[in-house]
């Protein structure tokens, strides 16, 4: 996915901060408690969340080399969940 997102980027069709701003609003409604569409669980929610956060981390460490790789994305949105809980 990282890559057709750098495809996309190199043929000007759209740049890295219109595809991280398309992929927040997935993020945000993915996350987004809503009421009558039953309770999911934190849990459910950060599972839900997981893949979205892994492509917006690796569309923002994009370079003309490629990006990060998988597993350091994941390790990536896992010290990213766990600083968010830290906050106040």
């Amino acid at each position: 996915m990282a890559a057709i997102n750098n495809a996309l980027v190199r043929k000007g069709a759209l740049t890295h901060e219109e595809i991280d701003g398309a992929l927040q609003v997935a993020e945000d409604n993915a996350t987004r408690r809503e009421s009558g569409q039953g309770e999911l669980s934190p849990a459910h929610r950060e599972a839900i969340a997981f893949p979205i956060r892994v492509l917006r981390l690796a569309n923002n460490s994009a370079d003309e080399t490629g990006t990060v790789g998988f597993f350091e994305l994941a390790r990536l949105v896992g010290q990213l969940k766990d600083t968010e809980h830290d906050q106040p």
